[in-house]
C-alpha cells in the first residue's frame, strides 16, 4: 500500500513536499516514481528514482524545479517541488515497480498510491 501526502494549494512561484509511504513490500529492492495527471489530460511521468538513490530522472518541464528522493529507513519517496506554475497543477501519483533501475512508462509500475491533488494558483 503506497499513502501519498503533501498537496495542496499554493500560488505560482511557491513550493511543496510530496511525500509518499509504502508498507508490506521490499521498499528498498525497488524503484519509485511520481506521475501526475492534469484534469482534461493524460497522466504523465515526472520523476523517477532508483532503489538505493543514486540514480534519479525527470521530465524535462521540470527538470532543475523538482527533486526526487528517498529514504529507504522510512519506506518513504520524497518529491520536492519548487517555482510552482500553474501548469503544475494535478493530481499526483507515487508508484513503485518490480524493477530495480529507473522506469517511465505507467506499465512498468505494478503499485499505485492515492493521488494527492496540487493547485497552482497564477
Amino acid at each position: 500500500q503506497l499513502q501519498a501526502s503533501g498537496g495542496g494549494l499554493v500560488q505560482a512561484g511557491g513550493s511543496l513536499r510530496l511525500s509518499c509511504t509504502a508498507s508490506g513490500r521490499a521498499f528498498g529492492m525497488q524503484a519509485m516514481g511520481w506521475f501526475r495527471q492534469a484534469p482534461g489530460k493524460e497522466c504523465e511521468f515526472v520523476a523517477a528514482i532508483n532503489l538505493d538513490g543514486a540514480r534519479t530522472y525527470y521530465t524535462d518541464s521540470v527538470k532543475g524545479r523538482f527533486t526526487i528522493s528517498r529514504d529507504n529507513a522510512e519506506n518513504t519517496v520524497y518529491l520536492l517541488m519548487f517555482s510552482l506554475k500553474p501548469e503544475d497543477t494535478a493530481v499526483y501519483y507515487c508508484a513503485q515497480t518490480v524493477y530495480s533501475s529507473i522506469r517511465t512508462r505507467e506499465s512498468d509500475y505494478n503499485y499505485w498510491g492515492r493521488g494527492t491533488l496540487v493547485t497552482v494558483s497564477s
